[in-house]
């Protein structure tokens, strides 16, 4: 990475992201508790929670909680089917706006990403939080959590602390007096049964003064001195400078009024499959599966999808499977969704990275 200054990380966290993408849909849900997972009945058996509100975590609902479970705890809740192709499109939006700054940006699933930026100081870093939160929400109506340090765990850490919607900064300056009487669980990549090992080392502080021998006899050499380095506040200082291939491109659509017409989801489904496919060729890309998305007018959301006989670009050949899935669908009942997902090719090369620090 090259250009002045300092370099710095920032660890970018959509808040409540899955929630975030329905609020944008159903405001007059905004403030309430949500709860996004499954088909959006909480009495299914074997589902769980994807994402909970904020006003729903009041309650103690979590993401991997039984939705029976989220029910009993928050039973004035509104439950909503998950929507990946919805999400999928909506952290595209807000990874193209984070590649769009100019910096190397690392994906680490829908919601968030890290950032290497070579800045002048700590203040360039924190105007650079401000405006990727400005332009994110300016874009995309959704509010994102920025943490900053020079690794990416201290930088995941930090942005715990400024959920949500806020920035927060981690140094070695301010590193233990923050984190010294927290428990050893709080750093990024000491779970409970790391913790447990650990047995009489409660606290970060404790950890970050304990002898390296003793952690080496507990958890070899590398495991130990890795978690004695995060408890010093260290860690990974690389930002993955791979340019970015998406796996796929999908166009979903939400209808003022729902459809009750085949010849209406028909004409839906081709447009979103040759839209989608254009972006596709633009970029030179192949497609090898496509998937078609039904929402029903009481949110009941269901995937379909086929492997196409070999990699093809042909409108013709993408429309009519898009069809033929459609078609699969059991469309007796209003149809307010619809959604169009090509699957792509993806090209063989090396997955470099840059060090941002040092």
């Amino acid at each position: 990475m090259t250009g002045p200054g300092k370099p710095w990380i920032l660890h970018i966290d959509l808040d409540q992201f899955l929630a975030s993408v329905e609020l944008r849909r159903r405001p007059e849900l905004v403030g309430r508790p949500v709860i996004v997972g499954g088909s959006g009945d909480p009495t299914e058996p074997r589902k769980v929670v994807t994402c909970a509100s904020y006003e729903a975590r009041a309650f103690g609902v979590h993401a991997g909680m039984p939705l029976r479970v989220a029910a009993r705890r928050c039973p004035d809740a509104t439950f909503l089917p998950s929507d990946p192709a919805a999400y999928d499109e909506a952290s595209d939006r807000v990874m193209g706006l984070l590649r769009d700054l100019g910096h190397p940006v690392e994906v680490w699933g829908w919601d968030e990403a890290y950032l290497g930026a070579r800045v002048a100081g700590l203040g360039e870093a924190v105007d650079l939080a401000r405006r990727i939160q400005q332009i994110v929400a300016a874009e995309t109506g959704l509010s994102c959590s920025v943490g900053i340090s020079d690794n990416k765990q201290r930088a995941k850490v930090a942005t715990g602390f400024g959920k949500p919607a806020g920035i927060h900064v981690l140094t070695d300056e301010n590193w233990m007096t923050t984190m010294g009487d927290r428990p050893v669980d709080a750093l990024w990549g000491v779970g409970p049964k790391t913790a447990k090992k650990l047995a009489g080392i409660r606290t970060v502080a404790d950890l970050a003064g304990t002898d390296a021998a003793v952690l080496t006899a507990t958890f070899g050499p590398a495991t130990g001195l890795w978690i004695l380095l995060l408890a010093k506040g260290g860690g990974d200082e690389t930002v993955s400078a791979q340019p970015w291939i998406p796996r796929s491109r999908s166009h979903v659509v939400t209808f003022p009024q729902d459809l009750t017409d085949r010849v209406a989801m028909d004409s839906a489904v081709d447009e979103l499959a040759r839209r989608t496919l254009t972006e596709v060729t633009d970029q030179q890309r192949i497609v090898t599966r496509v998937a078609v998305t039904v929402r029903t007018a009481a949110f009941f959301t269901r995937t379909k999808i086929r492997t196409l006989p070999s990699p093809t670009t042909d409108a013709d050949l993408v429309v009519a499977t898009a069809q033929e899935l459609l078609g699969l669908f059991p469309l007796d009942r209003p149809v307010r969704l619809l959604g169009v997902r090509l699957e792509l090719a993806m090209p063989e090369q090396p997955a470099p990275a840059v060090t941002v620090g040092g």
